[in-house]
């Protein structure tokens, strides 16, 4: 699946990520490519935790919602 990922030049240098879809998905690295990793992983633990948490609240199911 692909995700919508913000890269920005960070003011202390390096560069801030963070994914559009995923708002607690937010990383950073010294370069874009290691941002982008970092985004990676970030995204990783978010959907891990998210569905971690949808076990403890009850019934999963997904949903296909289809792009404009």
């Amino acid at each position: 699946m692909e995700y919508t990922v913000v890269l920005e030049v960070a003011e202390e240098g390096g560069y801030t990520a963070r994914c559009l879809e995923l708002p607690s998905a937010i990383s950073e690295g010294d370069t874009k490519a290691e941002a982008l990793e970092n985004i990676r992983e970030a995204i990783e633990l978010v959907l891990e935790v998210t569905e971690e948490q949808a076990k403890v609240l009850g019934e999963i199911t997904k949903v296909d919602v289809a792009s404009a």
